[in-house]
Formats: C-alpha cells, sequence, structure tokens
C-alpha cells in the first residue's frame, strides 16, 4: 500500500533512497537545507568504488602511529578538540580494527560494496547521466616497489574472495598511460571495475531531477524539529510542517544530533576533507583518477579541473577549515604531476558520517514506528547510496532484503 515518506538529507544516499520509493508508488517529500548534491557528495573523488571491500580500519602498528603523531600528514591529520569530542567512538573505532575484528567486518562490509555497480546502472540510465560516467577504472600509484608488492597481494586477495578485477603495472606500462606523470614511480594497481564520475555533485543533481520527473516532491527547507505524530511522524521546516507515515534519517553527520533529540544515540563521528580544482601546466592531460597512495591524496580530471582531494581530518564538524593539509598535499602532487593555477576562490570543505565498526546504518529504528536510518556511510557514499536506497526500500516494504542487512542495524552498538 502507498504511503507517504518524508526523507531528511538530499546526498547521494538521500536521494537514492526518495528515487527507490517513489519508483515503487509511494508520494515520497525530500528535505534538505541545500539543493540536492551540495554537501558532501558535492565534494567527493567522484569514483564508484567496486573495489573499496575492505574499509579504513585505524591504523593500530607502531609505525604508522609514530609517522602520523607529528601531525604533518596528508593522509591524515588531527585536532585535539575534535579527537576529544569522538574520545568514545575513536577508541571503539580502534578497537574494531584489531585484526581479528577486523576480519569479521569485511566481509559484512564488502557484501554492500558488491552491489554498487549494479544499483547505480538504472539509475544512470533514468537520469540521463551516462555523459558524466567512464567505465574505465581508476590508478592506486605507488613510488616504491615494496608497497605496491605489499598492496599488490591484498589485490590479489580481494580478487579471489570478492570478485574484484585489477591489473599490475609496471613503470613503463603506467607511463604508457599517465604520460604526464613524474618517472620516478614504481608503478600501479589498475582497478578495472569502478567507475569514475565527472561532477559528483552533478550525478546526485540529476538523481534527484529524476526522482522529481516520477512524481517526487523536494523542499529545500531547514529543518526545526522532529516528533512522531498521529498520522507517523511531523517534521517542522522554516518552510512550513511537512507529516508522513514514515520518517527516514539521511542527513550524513547531522543524523547523530537529530536522534539525540529523539533519545537515540548514535556513536557517529567525522573525518573530514577537502578539496580543490587546478589547471594543468602546457600540455600536460591526465588520463585517469589517480591517488598517489603512500602519500594520501588523489587526482581527478573532472569538469571543473583536476581536482585534488585530501585524506581525512579528525575534527569537529562545524570547526573552522585548517589549510595546512591542503597547502601539504598540494606541494606533494606538484611532485606527481604538472598542476597549473588554483581554479576556485577557495577550497571545498566536508565532513564524512563515520561509524566506530566502520559500516553504515541501514534499516528501522526499534521502539519507533516508522523511522528508519539510512547514514553512516564513511568515505562511501557516494559509492554505496544507489545500493542503500535499493535495500532499505526493499526492507520498508516487508521484503527480505538481498543480502543480510543484521550488520548494519542502528542498535547494534
Amino acid at each position: 500500500m502507498a504511503r507517504h515518506i518524508i526523507v531528511l538529507g538530499a546526498g547521494m544516499v538521500g536521494v537514492s533512497v526518495a528515487w527507490h520509493l517513489v519508483r515503487r508508488g509511494h508520494a515520497v517529500t525530500l528535505v534538505d537545507r541545500r539543493e540536492p548534491g551540495r554537501e558532501t557528495s558535492f565534494g567527493n573523488a567522484g569514483i564508484i568504488q567496486r573495489e573499496a571491500v575492505r574499509p579504513y580500519p585505524f591504523p593500530r602498528d607502531l609505525g604508522t602511529l609514530m609517522r602520523v603523531l607529528p601531525n604533518r600528514e596528508v593522509d591524515i591529520r588531527y585536532r585535539p578538540a575534535g579527537m576529544l569530542r569522538a574520545a568514545w567512538p575513536l577508541l571503539q573505532y580502534w578497537h574494531n580494527s584489531a585484526p581479528r575484528r577486523y576480519r569479521d567486518i569485511v566481509p559484512q562490509y564488502a557484501s554492500l560494496i558488491g552491489l554498487c555497480l549494479e544499483a547505480h546502472a538504472p539509475m544512470i540510465e533514468a537520469a540521463g547521466a551516462e555523459d558524466l560516467v567512464q567505465r574505465e577504472g581508476w590508478l592506486e600509484v605507488y613510488r616504491s616497489e615494496a608497497a605496491l608488492a605489499d598492496r599488490l597481494e591484498e589485490a590479489r586477495d580481494s580478487e579471489a574472495r570478492f570478485g574484484v578485477r585489477h591489473r599490475a603495472l609496471d613503470a613503463t606500462e603506467l607511463a604508457d598511460l599517465e604520460p604526464s606523470l613524474a618517472e620516478n614511480l614504481a608503478g600501479a594497481i589498475h582497478w578495472l571495475d569502478p567507475w569514475t564520475v565527472a561532477d559528483p555533485g552533478g550525478l546526485v543533481q540529476a538523481y534527484a531531477r529524476a526522482f522529481e520527473a516520477e512524481g517526487g516532491r523536494i523542499v529545500q527547507a531547514e529543518v526545526r524539529g522532529l516528533e512522531a505524530s498521529s498520522r507517523g511522524w511531523r517534521v517542522t521546516t522554516e518552510a512550513g510542517d511537512e507529516t508522513g507515515d514514515d520518517l527516514v534519517m539521511a542527513l550524513g553527520p547531522w543524523s547523530r544530533d537529530w536522534l539525540s533529540t529523539l533519545g537515540i544515540s548514535v556513536p557517529l563521528f567525522v573525518k573530514r576533507g577537502y578539496h580543490m580544482h587546478y589547471g594543468s601546466v602546457g600540455r600536460a592531460r591526465l588520463n585517469h583518477w589517480v591517488m598517489d597512495a603512500e602519500v594520501g591524496y588523489l587526482l581527478a580530471p573532472m569538469r571543473a579541473g583536476i581536482r585534488l582531494t585530501t585524506g581525512a581530518e579528525l575534527e569537529r564538524l562545524e570547526a573552522p577549515p585548517h589549510l595546512r593539509q591542503l597547502a601539504a598535499a598540494e606541494g606533494k602532487a606538484r611532485e606527481l604531476y604538472p598542476l597549473g593555477e588554483r581554479l576556485d576562490p577557495e577550497p571545498w570543505k566536508g565532513a564524512r558520517p563515520c561509524t566506530p565498526d566502520m559500516k553504515p546504518v541501514i534499516g528501522p529504528v526499534p521502539g519507533q514506528a516508522g523511522l528508519w536510518c539510512a547514514f553512516g556511510h564513511g568515505h562511501q557514499g557516494f559509492t554505496l547510496g544507489p545500493a542503500t536506497g535499493r535495500l532499505l526500500a526493499q526492507m520498508m516494504e516487508g521484503e527480505k532484503p538481498e543480502i543480510d542487512m543484521e550488520p548494519f542495524r542502528v542498535d547494534r552498538f
């Protein structure tokens, strides 16, 4: 039976949930303070990462911890206030990154990642967004033979266990694919399955237009309050009240605070990130998305220019930007590729919503009839939004989901 459903959050996850629900005949209202695809979904690396079957664990080896401690690295930086604010979730994150626990988490996480391409494909077609998508994979570049060899061993294991295809490139083969990169590189892993997107925010906007074409409704307004009502749920916004039978919480890093107003505690924390677009010097050209794996940043040839995305910053969600990490990444990137001038007036800053066990929260809230969760995807909200939308729609209609959703329940913490 058709229901009226309110989805909070118009990033990749929220838009995907709304699209799947409206396609099933429900009346769906999508609410966000900004237009679709303008928060975290706007600023990511633009890769639908079929190869990302292993979530990012907390570093536990002494060498990595000593490297990170001075707080000058590109891949990870931290702020004491941010660490203190997230102390308990970070301690749980460290605990869940222990080898035995992490081994159990990987196949659960991989079951979700395995759906990403087949879930994006019908949405790309419905949105008429083929021009934004390339299906040529991306390159994980290494400066040292030893690091490349270690990663290739893991890549072979991922192919055997999870069907992730890759190709090992030596220095000559890498230079053939990317002649504008520096010459002193050991080689790369060419991940063959992932798709890349030349405008991540544009893809979310295209999905949102497809949602509207199916009869969905978008309300751009600040949310002021949430409460259970006689009809199900009431959302108070600056533009008025919205009521529905069901409410889906897909507000990314802001989900924790809104759920806390309902007495629901979720140990969500954020990893912030930055990006900037650049031109290229002379006739230099970047043909693929390229990660400088041993340093920890990525270069992506997007419509707006060469996008440089940083690693993670552990800091409070709304704290002012700290731009030294981006500057450090830019310095390293200029050694790898002849970047030209900066093209944006100022760097972009966003925040990834993360959980202590590295898995998203997808499903109903026990004891809160009609309240559903779809958040906490960490680095992979862009990759996993459509799969999350499909699975949550199956759950909301009482169908058996195509994978086991027990590992993603909200009351697991």
